[in-house]
């Protein structure tokens, strides 16, 4: 399309000596031709002429450049009242599919990251309590992103923020210490996470309902951050302490230490696990420990500046001269909340990394709260808030399901949303080897299972709640992963089929006639050609969702051209071949962007 606009501007300035800006969209199925330009009808108002006569001279014009270049237009119809209508020339299409057949990655590159240090945080849970499905979400929609910059040339961070101190995990150590008894060598990972999650809604709803319980709470929130602080060589100072005549004191001390560590290790561990089995992998876990003193450090250093104020025993930042509002960032126990453990996260981030940019996110529901702690911020180190991006997302609902809450215990779990998805995949498959008179055990296909999960999540646009439709997510015939794997899988067997014929035909003398290309040959070459474009559009807006709707729209060309066109065994089959070669690099490059591996068979 850059092309023909150069074209056309080159007309227009040589008859009119006026530099334009040229509209250029596809032309409707049935012209005949490939694009059509109004920039006649544009340029009326300063030339004062009749716009047909206009778009017939800017044609002649066109058409002379053409002749003089690379001659890629093969006619261009003039449609009231002054429609440019372009189509191609058989050769252009011819050259610019050997392009992508022979130099892909070079037609494609891109170079907005290029040399460029990126964090991408996401996911972002927090020890002592179990994955959702919103989990599952960020940490596709994180990968994802990184991809993406990646592709563009940046150094990727990939980090993981989690709560490992705080209320929370308080709450859960209080019932925890109820359950020791529970707890054994012999637990695997699920094991722990799954008695982990129990203590939490125990420990919150002890937390709402019973005053002397709230109290202890609050006491062991405190003992927390000490422990936490000191690590985990502590256990062996408090057990020696404790040998030689230590008080009550230690000995509840060392027993809320062991617990802790054991639960924050299961958790991490579990974690761990979880985003293996999802092919996701972080390069850097920042617990909020780890950076609770550096934030304290900053804000305690602010507020001698004036950046922070002191207000009923607490710290706060004020907010409403900024259109925002005030929040708390040391409590009056003296202990830092969110927002000073995010500053202490964005200033051990610059210390470790020096970024280019740092990736935030999350969901939508911190949108305001992460606008007070950037702003703050920004009184003091601007450089740093100008340098993050913080990206939102709704909820993951399914149809039918309540608002969902780990406090409340009524959360679906992630390992459970991948059950349900390969449950309802099995049923599929064996519908499909039913179809076809094959019975048998049904074994899903791990890439198949994950790539139902990663396409339905990455197609819907990033910022609103997503309706997640299990049923939907491994259709084999509509906007799914499994139909784009399926699409990749057909056009490698078509390639070997190819290859096949040809070993057959070495010794054959074949006449070969010109190839003349078919409308649906030139529809599937001008989509595979759009790649770079929408690559950009992806890169620019960090937008998975743009290429999930171009490689299903890319795929449905793919399927035209199949069912019309003959390929294996055809005259030009070699040639028809390069059409299919370059649309599998497309289409697996794709999703190899979303994170998304083509299986051998389906």
């Amino acid at each position: 399309m850059e092309k023909i606009r150069e074209l056309l501007r080159s007309a227009i300035l040589a008859l009119y000596d006026i530099e334009s800006e040229v509209s250029l969209v596809e032309a409707p199925r049935g012209t005949g031709a490939d694009f059509a330009s109004n920039v006649a009808m544009s340029l009326v108002k300063s030339l004062k002429r009749n716009p047909y006569e206009v778009a017939e001279e800017i044609r002649e014009k066109t058409l002379e450049l053409d002749v003089a270049s690379e001659k890629v237009i093969s006619s261009i119809e003039i449609a009231k009242p002054g429609f440019i209508n372009i189509k191609l020339g058989d050769g252009f299409y011819k050259t610019e599919i050997e392009k992508y057949q022979k130099d892909f990655l070079k037609n494609i590159s891109r170079d907005e990251y290029l040399n460029k240090t990126v964090i991408c945080e996401f996911s972002d849970p927090n020890p002592f309590k179990i994955l959702h499905v919103g989990h599952l979400y960020t940490s596709m929609v994180g990968d994802a992103i990184s991809r993406i910059v990646e592709f563009a040339g940046g150094n990727v961070i990939r980090a993981n923020f989690g709560g490992d101190v705080g209320l929370h995990v308080a709450k859960n150590m209080y019932a925890l210490l109820k359950h020791q008894d529970e707890i054994s060598e012999t637990m695997s990972t699920t094991e722990k996470a799954e008695l982990l999650s129990r203590t939490y809604v125990e420990g919150s709803t002890a937390y709402e309902e019973d005053e002397e319980a709230k109290q202890k709470i609050i006491k062991i929130n405190k003992m927390i951050y000490e422990i936490a602080e000191a690590g985990e060589p502590l256990i062996a100072e408090l057990e020696e302490s404790f040998e030689n005549g230590g008080s009550a004191k230690i000995r509840e001390e060392l027993e809320l230490a062991k617990i802790y560590f054991w639960g924050r290790k299961a958790s991490y561990q579990y974690f761990e696990d979880f985003y293996a089995r999802i092919g996701v992998k972080f390069d850097r876990y920042y617990p909020e420990s780890t950076v609770a003193g550096k934030g304290l450090e900053v804000v305690i250093k602010e507020l001698k500046n004036g950046v922070y104020e002191e207000s009923d025993g607490a710290v706060v930042f004020k907010g409403e001269k900024y259109g925002l509002h005030t929040r708390v960032f040391i409590n009056k126990n003296g202990l830092p909340t969110y927002e000073t453990k995010d500053i202490g996260l964005i200033f051990t981030k610059w210390d470790d990394y020096h970024f280019d940019k740092s990736i935030i996110i999350t969901g939508n529901d911190i949108i305001d709260y992460m606008k007070v702690v950037l702003k703050s911020v920004e009184q003091y180190a601007p450089e740093l808030p100008e340098r993050t991006l913080h990206l939102t997302h709704g909820q993951v609902k399914l149809p039918g399901r309540e608002k969902m809450s780990s406090r409340k215990g009524n959360f679906l779990k992630a390992v459970d949303v991948i059950e349900l998805i390969r449950e309802e995949l099995a049923k599929v498959q064996k519908e499909v080897s039913h179809s076809k008179g094959e019975e048998g055990a049904t074994i899903v296909d791990e890439k198949i299972l994950l790539g139902a999960i990663r396409y339905a999540f990455l197609k819907y646009k990033v910022g609103g709640d997503i309706i997640f439709d299990i049923k939907e997510s491994v259709s084999m015939t509509g906007n799914s992963g499994p139909y784009l794997q399926y699409s990749a899988v057909r056009a490698q067997k078509v390639l070997g089929k190819i290859l096949e014929s040809q070993v057959e035909k070495v010794n054959k003398k074949v006449e070969q006639k010109e190839w003349i290309l078919e409308n649906v040959e030139k529809n599937l070459i001008k989509k595979i050609m759009q790649y770079k474009e929408v690559m950009g559009e992806t890169v620019s807006e960090l937008a998975p969702s743009k290429l999930c709707t171009y490689l299903y729209e890319v795929a449905q060309e793919f399927s035209r051209f199949y069912e019309n066109v003959q390929v294996v065994g055809s005259e030009f089959e070699v040639e028809r071949g390069a059409i299919v070669l370059a649309y599998l690099k497309v289409l697996t490059h794709g999703l190899n962007i979303l994170g998304i591996e083509v299986p051998e068979k389906m």
